[in-house]
């Protein structure tokens, strides 16, 4: 992959990260109405980033949390020769007449939070649905989803790719965006 452009790195990804935790502090209080699903599988490394905030500078107990596997919701999974679950869901309770806080790294054509809506519904019938994306990629939708807490929005061509890096897997914090890639015909 080519060179891409850090857009967010360390501090500035820490700050942002605290901001969404505050968010819902804010909205909901000690989130004892609500849960939090991370969508696996890069969702949950922002997820468990977002709980572990709560939990150590909020010191919110017993938050609901779930990660959710959305493999066999999506419209293409048919498509793939040999569909395989990316990960597995992880959720011991039901979300009936909870208010659920989706969580997904970034948001782009919003089929992804489709098949989680779809999926949620397996897990009971939810009093609201919201989405947190740490990237809102704003032009690109393809469905009519919006993010309720975003950390950031970007303007990028449909083919640029938006890589979110996590310190305990990558080099560091940050977000990257990389040009779209020339192809043979290009």
């Amino acid at each position: 992959m080519s060179k891409g452009r850090c857009i967010l790195k360390n501090d500035r990804f820490g700050l942002t990260m605290r901001r969404l935790a505050q968010q819902l502090v804010e909205d909901h209080g000690d989130l004892s109405q609500a849960c939090i699903i991370g969508l696996q599988p890069r969702g949950i490394l922002f997820s468990d980033r977002i709980v572990e905030i709560l939990t150590q500078e909020h010191r919110l107990k017993n938050i609901r949390y779930g990660q959710l596997d959305i493999t066999f919701y999506r419209d293409d999974f048919r498509r793939r020769d040999k569909p395989i679950a990316a990960s597995e869901t992880k959720m011991d309770f039901l979300v009936e007449d909870l208010n659920v806080i989706l969580v997904d790294d970034v948001l782009y054509t919003g089929r992804t939070v489709q098949a989680a809506l779809s999926a949620l519904q397996d897990y009971g019938r939810a009093q609201n649905v919201q989405l947190m994306a740490l990237v809102d990629r704003r032009f690109n939708r393809h469905l009519p989803i919006q993010a309720d807490y975003k950390g950031l929005m970007i303007d990028s061509m449909d083919e640029a790719y938006v890589k979110v890096c996590w310190s305990g897997i990558d080099k560091q914090d940050e977000i990257i965006m990389y040009p779209r890639q020339k192809t043979q015909s290009s």
